[in-house]
């Protein structure tokens, strides 16, 4: 029973006795590591988002790097993304020799500016792939970066971390391009509390992700012990990476997958909650009430004119009042390694760092209670009202 006193943390995993019931079975099974759960999961999950393959994997992480290594990724080639994301995105074209080429955001979305990512594939030939990212699981503007993809021939891999399970005319995110990766790490739409998944139609990326996912071996490893045809010999083909999902894994994934609408339902009654409280709040822009968002994050911008403290005090106050909240995100553009390998300037990516220094993400998961969200919305509400600056600033 949650008190009024209670801390609301910003994000819980909703987790039943399906999973732990998932979980034993593995554990009575005597078999720990990837096997049958995970073979069944990557069917399960490939059948749902109607894709050829489905990889899985012991993280997102992974399957990016995986993904853009299948797709040839290499020294010297560019990636370009968006500096307005999670470490993860860039960090991998990094393990690859390759370098990230950053483009600002839409101040509407959140996501990579298509105009932009037009400009820089036409100034920059060595761009080599196209990595958009679907902030909160709202999409990217796939309908033009798939005409850019078209133009210049390149691959475009969705890092769809946040993005399960939407899908758009039809199609989910994370399987409109060449290949898409799914993120279940513990506060994402599903989880497996670390984990993740690739999607892809394509029979060459999904034979070499088969393939360097697991040491390079050529052959499904636990066959070497599961199958009537075990056998001890196998092949080393290439110098592969060890990002396989064990079955504990992968048993809880399968639990997760069958309450993923269930859970996307919840997010966006949520969702529509708090635009119905805080939607007439001077001080807040709030993100356009859609059915097209998985509502992994609820992120709002502080307009900073409109109130006489900034976004960190406000957030002090949030804790205070006992409400759990986060910030996505800090731009890469001007975190250490990549302002120093890069020579960056804050002011590079303008869009990115004003939405950074003004917005912060309000809880939004299944768990959370109808008295929970009106705590949330409240505690909102008190504090802008209590700080709100009736005139801009200089008028």
């Amino acid at each position: 029973m949650n008190r009024k006193s209670d801390f609301i943390p910003f994000a819980l995993p909703s987790l039943g006795e399906e999973e732990e019931q998932a979980v034993l079975r593995v554990l009575r099974s005597g078999w720990l590591t990837t096997g049958k759960e995970a073979k069944a999961f990557e069917q399960e999950f490939a059948d749902y988002v109607g894709a050829r393959y489905a990889l899985a994997v012991n993280s997102a992480t992974a399957g990016l790097h995986l993904a853009l290594e299948a797709a040839g990724i290499g020294p010297g080639d560019k990636v370009v993304t968006t500096p307005y994301t999670f470490t993860a995105t860039a960090e991998v074209i990094r393990y690859l020799g390759a370098d990230p080429v950053f483009i600002d955001i839409d101040l509407s979305t959140y996501n990579m500016d298509p105009a932009a990512l037009s400009r820089a594939l036409a100034e920059n030939r060595k761009i080599k792939c196209i990595l958009p990212v679907h902030i909160g699981g709202k999409p990217a503007a796939m309908d033009e970066i798939l005409k850019l993809k078209k133009k210049y021939t390149i691959p475009v891999i969705e890092d769809a971390a946040h993005a399960f399970p939407l899908s758009l005319k039809g199609k989910f995110l994370g399987t409109l391009g060449d290949a898409g990766v799914y993120s279940f790490y513990a506060t994402k739409t599903i989880t497996t509390g670390e984990g993740g998944m690739i999607v892809t139609d394509n029979d060459e990326i999904a034979g070499r992700i088969a393939v360097m996912r697991l040491h390079g071996i050529d052959r499904e490893i636990w066959d070497r012990y599961t199958s009537k045809k075990a056998s001890w010999q196998y092949r080393v083909v290439e110098a592969g990476f060890k990002y396989n999902m064990p079955d504990i894994l992968a048993a809880m994934g399968r639990e997760q997958l069958k309450k993923g609408a269930a859970f996307l339902s919840r997010r966006r009654q949520i969702a529509a909650y708090y635009e119905k409280e805080l939607g007439g709040l001077d001080f807040l822009i709030l993100p356009p009430p859609s059915e097209l968002n998985a509502w992994h994050l609820y992120i709002v911008r502080l307009k900073e004119e409109k109130c006489t403290i900034g976004r960190d005090t406000f957030l002090r106050y949030m804790k205070e009042k006992g409400i759990g909240t986060s910030v996505h995100y800090i731009p890469l553009h001007i975190m250490p390694y990549y302002r120093k390998k890069y020579g960056f300037k804050p002011e590079d990516f303008p869009h990115a760092l004003h939405v950074y220094q003004t917005v912060f993400s309000l809880p939004i998961y299944p768990g959370l209670t109808e008295e929970q969200c009106s705590r949330v919305a409240a505690a909102v509400r008190a504090i802008g009202e209590s700080h709100y600056r009736s005139t801009g600033r200089g008028s």
